[in-house]
């Protein structure tokens, strides 16, 4: 069964959507957030872990995961599903935004036939191209693959996202005439930068292709703030209000605030893992750093509101022992924790627009989140 989306509610007072993703492997409510597994793995969870954090969709990068162990290699042992033995819904992104930041010569190695890049294993020349990329998409046998579209820099001349959006376009209909698995889904994405013209003429121009899903690139590539939201304000009301919208990239907790109210469905971001590999941790009073001091006789958990094994289970004092001792658990634990962090507060913004009360929950949330810088 393909996947399907099925819309429920609109929150009153925003842009916000409750809704339900019908899988093959059960239903799943949006909004959400999807864990990233890279190479197909979240770093250092299993797939128990993230059973018990709560986790629907993840991600895996067909960037990677064509260069190691190689697209044909994942089909042999059964798809993606099998081989990595997740038993939820997997997406794949493109692989353009590792691509296009392995392209040093933006003029001479993104031509229209696809990029021209080196490896960043070997140094090996390789071209990838929309055809390829979903080619590669079709092997893994994810349920939601990603168009091959141009990810550009922050900032750009209009002119060059012009012809960028326009490139993204011709891309993701030469994407969609190659797609060949009947059970996966095929998502578009939406560009434009920062500029309200390009962001509304890429949205409708890719709706017009009818893909089973929408995507809104090019944020949180180091813009401020303010001109994130406005990228997507500038994309999501061209958007069906039928079929999934997805903000790619992004998993900072107010931003995910942010998005929901502007009408986002589901997001992504390596953020919560690669934090805890650096001993940091998403809290309801703010990040903390476990390598802080502070924390050496803190006999509490990470955050008295988490449900999570970490903090059933486990104390700042003791994770931060495993952190300044480089024991590999630290990185584990707080892995574990960040991720059903995020999960939940997604549970409780669901519960929050299905009662009509996201904006005071927003309030709320960042009036405690903000706290311990004030």
């Amino acid at each position: 069964m393909k996947l399907t989306y099925e819309k429920l509610k609109n929150e009153k007072d925003t842009l916000a959507r409750y809704g339900i993703i019908h899988t093959d492997y059960g239903d799943y409510e949006t909004p959400m957030f999807m864990p990233v597994g890279t190479k197909a793995t979240v770093k250092m969870l299993d797939p128990k872990e993230l059973y018990d954090v709560h986790a629907g969709i993840i991600l895996a990068n067909t960037y990677h995961l064509w260069l190691r162990p190689g697209e044909d290699l994942v089909k042999k042992a059964g798809g993606l599903h099998q081989f990595m033995n997740y038993d939820g819904p997997i997406l794949t992104d493109s692989g353009g935004f590792q691509v296009f930041s392995l392209a040093k010569n933006k003029e001479k190695d993104i031509t229209e036939d696809g990029v021209h890049f080196k490896s960043h294993i070997d140094g090996a020349k390789l071209f990838l191209t929309p055809e390829k990329s979903i080619e590669i998409q079709n092997k893994l046998d994810s349920d939601i693959a990603m168009s091959f579209d141009e990810c550009p820099p922050y900032p750009v001349s209009y002119d060059y996202m012009k012809k960028s959006v326009e490139r993204t376009l011709r891309w993701a209909k030469r994407g969609k005439e190659v797609h060949q698995n009947d059970h996966q889904c095929l998502f578009g994405i939406v560009q434009g930068g920062e500029f309200e013209d390009l962001r509304k003429w890429s949205a409708i121009e890719t709706v017009k292709l009818n893909f089973d899903g929408y995507s809104i690139g090019g944020t949180s590539v180091g813009e401020d703030k303010i001109t994130m939201y406005k990228m997507i304000d500038y994309s999501v009301k061209y958007l069906p209000d039928d079929k999934l919208r997805y903000l790619m990239g992004v998993g900072d907790p107010l931003d995910l605030l942010e998005g929901v109210i502007r009408g986002i469905d589901i997001f992504d971001c390596v953020l919560p893992t690669r934090i805890a590999r650096h001993g940091q941790a998403f809290t309801r009073h703010g990040k903390i750093n476990l390598h802080n001091l502070k924390f050496k006789e803190d006999f509490t958990p990470l955050d008295d509101h988490c449900d999570c094994d970490t903090c059933k289970n486990y104390t700042k004092a003791y994770i931060r022992h495993l952190i300044t001792s480089d024991e590999g658990l630290g990185g584990r634990l707080l892995s574990i924790h960040n991720i059903r962090f995020l999960i939940q507060m997604m549970e409780e913004i669901r519960q929050a627009i299905k009662e009509d009360r996201l904006l005071s929950y927003k309030d709320e949330f960042i009036k405690n989140y903000e706290q311990k810088n004030k």
